[in-house]
């Protein structure tokens, strides 16, 4: 065989390699493409469906959701007294209404395996009392935010429903409760607040490709 023949073979060895390596490069592109549009569709179907649900109710309870399908319950004078964590009557009839309701939509069979994690947070306002220690009212209001997000969740998790019956396995699996203080801050009233948020599984799959 001669040198150019040789040349010629290996030629088409690396040919074929970055033919190869090109056709991989394009599955992973498409692969990542089809991960991230199947989010974005499943989280605008999503939200769709929570405004269908709730959209004549929101007034009513003081609640708006975002694109980012968190529903937020806005009015503090209907949620607890200042200071404390007891959920008030007329937020348990909200709860009550709501939150089967919720777990509905979202053990549907086109989202109840994409979700991940279903969060209620408390927030609070970055005041408290006379107490000027900036830890102090750091550590006062994490206290109670994490009281509040506690006493939401074991209302709603201990609802004697059927729909909540039948999925509390799930809901021991995905519902979480967290204190967020003043960390995530708004003006006036709205910084003492109730919020649900909602993360799907393939959130992570998308963050891992913006990395």
């Amino acid at each position: 065989m001669s040198i150019s023949d040789m040349m010629s073979g290996l030629m088409l060895v690396f040919l074929f390699i970055a033919i190869s390596f090109m056709i991989e490069v394009e599955k992973e592109k498409q692969g990542m493409k089809d991960i991230a549009i199947s989010y974005r569709d499943t989280k605008a179907n999503l939200n769709e469906a929570l405004y269908s649900e709730f959209e004549n109710d929101l007034e009513a309870w003081g609640a708006t959701i975002t694109q980012e399908n968190s529903i937020t319950f806005n009015s503090p004078e209907v949620l607890f007294e200042v200071s404390k964590s007891n959920i008030k009557n007329d937020f348990k009839t909200i709860l009550e209404e709501f939150f089967v309701r919720y777990v509905k939509v979202l053990t549907s069979k086109e989202y109840k395996d994409e979700i991940k994690e279903l969060r209620v947070e408390g927030h609070t306002s970055d005041k408290w009392g006379n107490i000027l220690s900036e830890k102090e009212i750091y550590l006062k209001n994490m206290q109670l935010s994490q009281s509040r997000a506690y006493e939401v969740l074991s209302y709603c998790y201990s609802l004697e429903d059927e729909t909540i019956k039948e999925n509390r396995t799930w809901l021991e699996k995905h519902f979480r409760a967290n204190g967020m203080a003043f960390s995530k801050l708004k003006k006036n009233d709205k910084a003492r607040r109730v919020e649900f948020s909602i993360q799907m599984k393939s959130e992570d799959k998308v963050y891992e490709i913006l990395k």
